[in-house]
């Protein structure tokens, strides 16, 4: 395999990018390992089709407690693949707002304002709609909205009732703090989903004899002599092996790099001695504060303009909370939505999620063995104050369904109009009904040295060890109120820079 001088573990939205970017300085030499499979020519049909996610093939097979109400545990899905998440998620390609990465700055981690992230933003996209300073013209994601024609009906119906409702008509959800309705950003072309993999790990890429990529490889733990990263010991083809570099990146996302963290002896103490692991550093904060979108919806039987492989996603309306920042909330249609247990039925819906949530989870492990999944315990809607958002959110998704454009094409399905109509049972009812809106972030957090809960500086160092970086969602000290993959991907791109420059350090 050689040698490398830098080991990212995870092709996902950060470690694609990061290996793209580090591997363009030909001094550097980037070994990028990835536990699932790797597809450099022809795609499978799932990984392919950006119309909707891809759920199993290519899955972790992760379930997550979703709170207190909750005994069962739903599916938590991430891409076991090149190019992880991103290659099996519905293409939203959304920034966030300029507040959610001052908000971070303002935690003392000013390299990461919006002043310094919007540049990375531009640079890692093509946007194939717009010309101006906000957006990139020679990035490797192409970004664009669909056009109307190309809109389905209960998508084109959905702009017609945020309409006839009186939201503001907007341009692009990606322009600062847009109030109102409009067609989604999304990575995709030709309802083909362009993953981090397909847009960073080109062929040309590929091409580098800097650069090599180790699919299938499933990492155990970081090897460490005294607090330094030595390297990783990974299952590889049935062998149990070490691979060595001078550092190691974890971008494994945020349901796995915590775990590879804790069973190389870095987190709370207490939990790396219960999996009877020898602590090499103290570090509270692993795994401690799961964040997440909490998602719920309303379902509609379909009456009119039925199309069996809709896309999922197509338009969007966002507004701002009572209570919260602008452009804080999310209501967006789904064309022919699945409803587990309802067969035979052509269903679509009104989902909605919160942007800022107050809520957070945690994620526990109860092995060493890299194969057990992990205690997900995602929290959502425990917090009184985010139950309000969600009523409020499930109100006004009921009041669009009432419109003249949505009543022509679809009748109410579940839950009833009791419940949407009385408050508290909205709020009951959502608290039992919402889910995860597959955006898990935070769980090893940076922060400020004298954080007690920051798991990393702001350059992902570990604290505690050395030349051993955390570069992926898992860093995110809140969760901005948008998909969190393009600002996964504007992660990458910062560490993939520092990396090149040689700035890491």
């Amino acid at each position: 395999m050689g040698s490398a001088d830098t080991i990212i573990v995870g092709a996902g939205s950060a470690g694609a990018v990061i290996a793209a970017r580090a591997s363009e300085n030909p001094d550097h030499r980037i070994l990028l390992v990835e536990a699932g499979p790797d597809y450099p020519d022809r795609l499978p049909s799932d990984l392919a089709d950006g119309t909707r996610n891809a759920l199993r093939t290519h899955d972790w097979g992760f379930r997550h407690r979703v709170n207190r109400r909750h005994r069962l545990r739903f599916p938590m899905p991430r891409g076991r693949v090149v190019g992880g998440s991103s290659a099996v998620n519905t293409c939203i390609a959304l920034r966030g707002q300029p507040y959610d990465y001052d908000e971070w700055a303002d935690r003392g981690l000013d390299e990461w304002s919006w002043a310094r992230c919007q540049p990375a933003f531009k640079r890692l996209e093509t946007d194939l709609d717009f010309e101006d300073d906000h957006h990139g013209r020679d990035g490797p994601l192409p970004v664009r909205r669909h056009r109307p024609e190309e809109l389905v009906a209960w998508q084109a119906g959905f702009l017609e009732a945020c309409a006839e409702l009186g939201y503001p008509e907007i341009l692009d959800h990606n322009a600062p703090l847009q109030v109102g309705a409009a067609c989604t950003p999304m990575n995709k072309v030709d309802g083909r989903r362009i993953s981090a993999a397909k847009a960073y790990l080109t062929a040309a890429v590929r091409a580098r004899t800097n650069l090599t990529i180790a699919s299938e490889t499933l990492v155990r733990r970081v090897v460490f002599g005294g607090r330094r990263a030595l390297g990783i010991e990974v299952e590889q083809h049935g062998r149990l092996r070490c691979l060595y570099a001078d550092r190691v990146v974890l971008a494994a996302g945020a349901l796995a790099t915590p775990g590879i963290l804790i069973r190389s002896g870095v987190g709370a103490a207490t939990d790396v001695r219960r999996l009877d692991v020898s602590p090499i550093a103290d570090v509270p904060g692993v795994g401690q504060r799961l964040l997440d979108h909490p998602g719920c919806a309303l379902f509609m039987r379909v009456t009119s303009g039925f199309v069996r492989r809709a896309p999922l996603i197509q338009t969007l309306l966002r507004y701002t909370s009572e209570s919260g920042r602008p452009c804080d909330m999310q209501i967006q249609p789904g064309s022919m939505v699945p409803l587990p247990g309802v067969d035979g039925v052509a269903l679509c819906s009104i989902m909605a999620a919160i942007g800022k949530p107050r809520g957070q989870g945690r994620i526990a492990f109860r092995t060493t063995d890299p194969r057990e999944k992990p205690i997900i315990e995602s929290q959502l809607l425990d917090d009184a104050a985010d139950r309000q958002r969600a009523v409020e959110a499930m109100r006004r998704a009921f009041e669009l369904t009432q419109t003249r454009a949505l009543r022509r094409l679809a009748v109410h399905f579940w839950p009833g109009r009791r419940v949407l109509s009385d408050p508290k049972r909205i709020e009951g009812w959502v608290r039992w009904a919402t889910d995860s809106g597959y955006h898990p972030a935070g769980t090893v957090p940076m922060g400020r040295d004298r954080d007690p809960w920051a798991a990393c500086d702001q350059r992902g160092r570990v604290r505690g060890t050395e030349q051993l970086y955390v570069a992926d969602a898992s860093l995110m000290p809140t969760i901005p109120a948008a998909n969190t993959n393009l600002p996964t991907l504007m992660i990458g791109e910062r560490f993939g820079e520092w990396l090149k420059q040689g700035a890491l350090e």
